[in-house]
Formats: structure tokens, sequence, C-alpha cells
């Protein structure tokens, strides 16, 4: 399930934005662009970099020419885990790149070359529509489980489980899709970006457990993975 929805600022306060741009001139101009704007803006050129940093900020600028992932399968992870908005920069100029730019998560798409204005349009159109879309709150309810995304709680029965910010992305993307096994490694890509040991995993899951009030919430399937359980 699509992250936590957050408070978008107006463009006179400036947004987060994060650059994920391989070309190194391509990405430094268009990070000075938006800096002259009034934005904070971070840049990373690696995939795996971006499925680790997407999460603090209002707006992601994605290329698809990455040197270790394809950038479709990097909108595709983000998008199944967050609702921040996307916009896809890029060389693909065909009319099926752009479709299947859209179809993977991305809120709009954008050819090189572009004009810096056109481009500032774009993100300013995609922010309006962000704001209205985030002020309706999103919930998943599974038995005796409640997830507010919106505010980051979850309670189970009506009782409040406090949870750390990876183990509540864990158990949103479990609950997103509850009758579906998912495998560690993608667990690992979707709330870790792929930095971390398989270990990982699985300390969060004991975590979980405990403090949801049962080894039963999340269902062990050996070989493959987790799948959301029924307490």
């Amino acid at each position: 399930m699509p992250g936590p929805a957050r408070t978008v600022p107006t463009p006179s306060g400036g947004w987060r934005i994060l650059v994920v741009e391989s070309d190194a001139a391509d990405a430094r101009s268009l990070v000075d662009g938006l800096r002259r704007h009034g934005h904070e803006v971070g840049s990373v050129e690696r995939g795996s970099a971006a499925l680790g940093a997407h999460e603090d900020v209002d707006l992601v600028l994605l290329t698809l020419e990455l040197p270790d992932l394809d950038g479709l399968e990097v909108c595709k992870v983000i998008r199944s885990v967050s609702c921040i908005p996307m916009i896809v920069v890029t060389d693909r100029g065909s009319e099926l790149d752009c479709v299947l730019g859209l179809q993977a998560g991305a809120d709009d798409y954008v050819v090189k070359p572009y004009g810096f204005r056109e481009l500032m349009a774009r993100i300013e159109a995609v922010m309006r529509r962000v704001r209205s879309q985030r002020s309706v709150a999103k919930q998943i309810l599974h038995g005796d489980l409640l997830i507010d995304v919106s505010s980051r709680e979850v309670s189970v029965d009506g009782r409040e489980v406090e949870l750390t910010r990876k183990e509540f992305d864990l158990l949103c993307v479990l609950a997103s899709h509850p009758d579906t096994v998912i495998p560690r490694k993608r667990l690992l890509q979707q709330v870790w970006g792929d930095s971390w040991s398989r270990r990982t995993v699985d300390t969060h899951v004991s975590s979980l457990r405990g403090k949801l009030g049962g080894s039963g919430w999340i269902v062990t399937v050996r070989g493959v993975g987790f799948k959301l359980g029924n307490g």
C-alpha cells in the first residue's frame, strides 16, 4: 500500500526534491535550477540509492537510464510502498515508453531535452493534484488489525501498537497484499532499498510479531518469504 500522506508545502515554501540521474551534467543542471527556485534538492545516480532515499522527500524526479537497475523497476518498487509523486525525466521518447512509465506509477513523463519552465509547470501541476488527493486518509483493515496509512498509526483490537518506521513500512507492504507471499528479496528492496542483509527482514518480522501480540499475524513460508496472517 502506498505510504503515508505528508503535508505538501506551497511553492513559495519550497519542496524537498530527490533527483535520480546518472548523467552528472544533467543532474547538476537540474539540481542547480531547482535550488534557484527555492527547493531543497538531493541527488543520487543509482536506482538502489533512490530506493533508500525517497522516504523523506516530497517529490522524485527519476531518469530511466540508471547504471544498476532499470528505472521502470525503481518506479514500480517506490510506487508499491509509497504515494510520493514521481516524474520521469528521460531520453526515452516513444509513446510506448511513456505508457510504460505511467503504468509503472509515474505521475508525469518528461522527455529530454525539455524546457526548464515546462518542467517547473509540470512539477507544480503534479503537486497541486497531490495536495487535493492527500486530504483523504487511507486505512487498511484486516480483521482486528487497523493501519492508518496517513497518520502511520496501528492498532490491534483497539489497542495502539507503537512501531518503528521500518516496522510500519514492512507491515504496510504485507498488509497491501494480504493473500500473497512476499519474498524476502522484494521486502528488502521495498523497505530497505536492497542495502541490508537477509537477517534484517527476519529481525523486523520477529519484532513485529511481538508488538502485534502473536506470531500468527505474520506467516513464514519457508524458502520463499512472508505473508500477512490473521493473528
